[in-house]
């Protein structure tokens, strides 16, 4: 997501109205809460046990809630772990999650949704809001290496 300073968010949150604004997506995780800049300009810190999601959004529409799909309906194909997440509200969601234990931040964890068509991009999703944190799979798992081809023994060999 390099290229700009600031991507459009959605904050879902607990009991309370979405934010709608832009966040900075390096420095966005202050230990306090989640960084916000509301489109009117003003700033805010979102405590994260208020948090449910940061949505990264393509557009500040709200979303269909029946339209969108919140688990895979067959394996992913995208590499990474696939994992199924409740949250405190009893909400199920299934995503994707980086292979990589260094790119997962303290404070939650970086999801791409099982709707490729969706608004949400990806999901920031902190610790506070899940209760539970399931994986279902490694897609695309390095240690297992294509076969090789065997060889044809009828070709000649050029520099045997």
């Amino acid at each position: 997501m390099a290229g700009s300073t600031s991507k459009k968010v959605r904050i879902s949150r607990f009991e309370r109205e979405p934010l709608l604004g832009f966040v900075n997506p390096l420095t966005y995780l202050r230990p306090a809460g989640v960084e916000l800049l509301t489109p009117d300009g003003n700033y805010a810190v979102v405590p994260y046990d208020e948090v449910k999601a940061v949505q990264f959004v393509k557009d500040f529409e709200p979303p269909d809630p029946s339209a969108e799909r919140k688990v895979f309906i067959t394996r992913p194909k995208m590499d990474g772990l696939w994992v199924r997440l409740k949250f405190r509200d009893g909400e199920v969601m299934d995503g994707i999650l980086a292979n990589n234990l260094l790119a997962i931040e303290s404070h939650g964890f970086t999801v791409v949704p099982p709707d490729p068509y969706s608004n949400n991009q990806r999901l920031f999703l902190p610790r506070a809001a899940l209760t539970e944190l399931q994986v279902l799979g490694v897609v695309g798992s390095p240690l297992r290496r294509p076969k090789a081809k065997p060889v044809v023994k009828e070709q000649i060999g050029l520099f045997d």
